[in-house]
C-alpha cells in the first residue's frame, strides 16, 4: 500500500473559501429555481439578476476510498426570496449512514434536518458553534443572518449526495421564514408530499 502525503489547507473566513481546494462550485439563483414558496417572488429576484451567487462550496477531496475525508468550506450570501431565508439544495447521503460536520466560522444560520420520514430538526450554527449531522438525515443549510455565512464541514470520502430525495417531495416538509420580529421561525411546507412507508424502509435499509 502506498501512503499518501498529508494535506494542509487554510480556511480564509474573509473570503469563505479553502485555500488548497481541489474543488469548487458555485450555485447562483437561476440554478435553485423551484425551491422557494414564493413563486412570483423568485421571478422577481430572477429578473433583476439571476446569476448572483447563492452560496459557493470549495472543498479539498483526496480521495472517494471508504476511510478517507473529505473536507470543505460553504459561503452562504444573505438575503430572502419573499419571506423565506436563502438556503443550499440539501441532500441525504448517498450512502445514507454516513455522518457530516458543519463548524460555524462566521455569520448565522441554521441547519434544517429531515428524517426519511418526516421528523424534523432545525440546528442553529453561529461562530465556533459545530452541528453534528448523524447519518440517514436529510440536511439543508440556511442563511437567516445579515451577513454571508460561512461554515467548514467534513464528512467520509465515499458518502455521496443524493438531491432528488428532496425533489421528489416538493421540498422538505418545513421551510425557515422571517418571523416579522428580526428572528426566524419553521412553519410547514405546503407543496410537502410525505414519502411511502415503503420507499423510508428501504432508505433505512441501506448500509
Amino acid at each position: 500500500m502506498t501512503l499518501r502525503e498529508p494535506g494542509v489547507c487554510t480556511v480564509d473566513v474573509a473570503s469563505g473559501a479553502l485555500l488548497g481546494a481541489t474543488n469548487r462550485y458555485i450555485k447562483t439563483l437561476r440554478d435553485l429555481a423551484g425551491l422557494y414558496e414564493d413563486h412570483d417572488a423568485f421571478a422577481v429576484l430572477l429578473a433583476a439578476g439571476g446569476d448572483r451567487t447563492v452560496y459557493e462550496v470549495t472543498d479539498y477531496n483526496p480521495s472517494s476510498d471508504p476511510g478517507d475525508m473529505i473536507i470543505g468550506v460553504t459561503r452562504m450570501a444573505p438575503g430572502k426570496v419573499g419571506r423565506e431565508y436563502f438556503l443550499t439544495r440539501g441532500h441525504i447521503h448517498a450512502n445514507p449512514n454516513r455522518p457530516e460536520m458543519y463548524y460555524g466560522e462566521s455569520g448565522r444560520g441554521v441547519m434544517l434536518l429531515e428524517s426519511p420520514g418526516g421528523d424534523i430538526r432545525v440546528v442553529e450554527i453561529g461562530p465556533r458553534m459545530m452541528c453534528y449531522v448523524p447519518p440517514y438525515w436529510i440536511h439543508r443549510s440556511v442563511n437567516t443572518g445579515t451577513q454571508p455565512l460561512v461554515m467548514t464541514f467534513a464528512y467520509p470520502a465515499d458518502s455521496g449526495q443524493d438531491y432528488a430525495i428532496i425533489e421528489q417531495t416538493g421540498g422538505m416538509r418545513q421551510r425557515i421564514v422571517d418571523d416579522g420580529a428580526g428572528g426566524w421561525c419553521a412553519v410547514d411546507n405546503t407543496e410537502y408530499r410525505p414519502r411511502p412507508a415503503d420507499v423510508v424502509a428501504r432508505i433505512m435499509a441501506r448500509a
